[in-house]
């Protein structure tokens, strides 16, 4: 265990003088050189582009010392391998041909999913070949956020559509939450078997559940797709379920991705203090004078513990954020738990 990447150390519960770093959409619109590449291809092209994929994903390691790096790509990229079309227009968020009925459940296809989605296991692959020394994560969207793009046919303030469908016909919906269960399951595991040091399922939008249907729904789904993945440490990550945080064991996770909504204290205490976790600064912290910005970072430290901790924003990196935002989060981060501790005291 000693010789395991430090996120790995941390996810497996281990205590360390300082957490490893990383962040979601790391790789993304606030780089420079990120909005360079995207000048020569749309999004899904980059999606599917696995020399851009890894140079994206290297991108913020050139910048920043971080601990880990997570592949480039994107949730939606299964809808498209089980029969969906899914366009990205400027500024305006996905779109997805909708399905809302049982028969267009029925007419999803299970695809081979190695040949389906052949894109992320490659850039890790990549990835691994151009910097073996930083661990990498692979990712993909937890069955019941991929439902709601699949129904709604987009993103949704109430998500409408996708709970109508859940009370009407809860057992088509069983059926579409199962399928994709099984592709997310396999998508994870052939990133494992590339080279992801470890995984971690996005349930971005089940926090839009009352606790019984997340319980119902989404929470039985993931474990589902959790369940097919071996070798590696298994983050969940969702948002917005504070009140039902003791209930996220049933995914079989082996770690939890906490919102900045969440205090760390009491997620330890709802989910167990010898549980792993991982998070979590509120990502508009960011644009935050630096002493303000290392105040929350060492505040979170403190709160967290040495023990199974991985430093990260609460939600992904918005596309304004000041890079020196960035600098001075992941140098405070690094000073680890002792100069936090010693720091806050001093106030």
């Amino acid at each position: 265990m000693k010789d395991d990447p430090l996120v790995v150390r941390a996810l497996r519960g281990a205590t360390l003088e300082r957490p490893p770093v990383w962040f979601m959409r790391q790789a993304g619109r606030y780089l420079p050189e990120y909005r360079a590449v995207r000048k020569t291809c749309s999004f899904l092209d980059l999606c599917h582009d696995a020399d851009l994929a890894c140079e994206v994903t290297l991108q913020p390691l050139r910048r920043f010392e971080l601990d880990a790096a997570i592949v480039f790509s994107d949730i939606l990229t299964v809808l498209q391998a089980v029969g969906r079309t899914v366009t990205f227009e400027a500024g305006e968020g996905p779109t997805v041909d909708p399905v809302r009925d049982a028969a267009g459940i029925d007419a999803l296809v299970r695809p081979d999913v190695s040949d389906a989605l052949p894109t992320a296991p490659e850039t890790i692959r990549r990835f691994r070949r151009a910097r073996p020394q930083t661990p990498i994560l692979g990712f993909a969207g937890a069955p019941f956020t991929l439902l709601c793009y699949l129904v709604e046919g987009g993103g949704s303030k109430n998500w409408t559509h996708v709970k109508r469908f859940l009370y009407a016909d809860p057992a088509a919906a069983q059926r579409a939450l199962d399928l994709l269960a099984d592709v997310v399951g396999d998508h994870l595991q052939d990133q494992v078997d590339a080279g992801a040091a470890a995984i971690q399922l996005f349930d971005t939008w089940a926090g839009a559940l009352s606790p019984d249907d997340l319980e119902r729904w989404a929470l039985p789904s993931a474990a589902r797709a959790l369940s097919r993945v071996r070798g590696a440490p298994r983050l969940y990550f969702t948002k917005d379920t504070a009140p039902a945080l003791s209930r996220l064991h049933q995914t079989g996770a082996d770690a939890f991705g906490l919102d900045w909504r969440v205090d760390v204290r009491e997620a330890r205490v709802a989910l167990g203090a010898d549980v792993p976790v991982q998070g979590n600064l509120d990502p508009i912290a960011l644009f935050a004078p630096p002493a303000v910005i290392r105040r929350k970072v060492q505040e979170i430290l403190v709160a967290a513990g040495p023990t199974g901790h991985v430093f990260n924003l609460g939600h992904g990196v918005v596309p304004e954020t000041p890079i020196e935002g960035v600098e001075v989060m992941v140098a405070t981060a690094r000073e680890g738990y002792a100069a936090a501790r010693a720091a806050l005291a001093a106030t």
